[in-house]
């Protein structure tokens, strides 16, 4: 990946916002456990609710990125599962068709595990000719270990539009990750879709 593509990938910064003091999901559990709207607060992230997830032993990773989705309306969603091997050569290799003018969404399907996972945001350059076309940034949430009651999460990013005319149709290559409040890569891959007049 060149240079400019590392530059393109940044995630903004909110000027005067600083990321806060780190704690274990443990020391969250234990807060203020007298107050009671913290406890149902702290319930309602998961925190210190349900049996921990198993993770395999030497596993470092937070944030696991199991699947991702292309939903179009009224078609089937498209998923790639990220934990067969081979699947992230295969979405550069094997473009995704998008019919001009179609509404879609991307949905992500992660686990997180051991530590709470803050401000995890996805990141995506589109570019058609060697020419950067857009530029996204979404923010997906923070987010406690997932439990054996709630094995993963899944977010659904902002509907779009794929674009329409003579000149939008044709092949546009992607770079995406998804990146943490601590800059953390998660996942890091490439990705192309085609825009056609109609459905293949």
């Amino acid at each position: 990946m060149s240079g400019q593509a590392d530059d393109d990938l940044v995630a903004s910064k909110t000027e005067g916002y600083k990321v806060g003091e780190k704690k274990t999901v443990e020391e969250y559990a234990k807060l203020d456990q007298n107050d009671e709207s913290l406890n149902r607060w702290k319930a309602s992230l998961g925190i210190a609710t349900g049996a921990p997830l198993a993770v395999e032993p030497g596993d470092t990773r937070r944030c696991v990125i199991l699947a991702l989705a292309l939903e179009v309306e009224g078609r089937s969603d498209i998923v790639i599962d990220l934990t067969t091997p081979g699947s992230l050569e295969k979405l550069k290799s094997k473009p995704f068709t998008i019919k001009e003018s179609a509404k879609f969404r991307m949905k992500a399907t992660f686990r997180v595990q051991h530590d709470v996972l803050s401000g995890l945001k996805y990141l995506q350059v589109v570019k058609r000719r060697g020419i950067r076309v857009g530029k996204d940034e979404e923010m997906l949430g923070s987010y406690p270990p997932n439990t054996a009651d709630k094995p993963s999460y899944e977010k659904k990013f902002s509907q779009d539009e794929a674009p329409s005319g003579m000149l939008a149709r044709g092949h546009y290559e992607a770079v995406s990750k998804f990146i943490d409040d601590d800059e953390v890569t998660h996942l890091n891959f490439e990705w192309s879709f085609d825009i056609t007049k109609d459905w293949k």
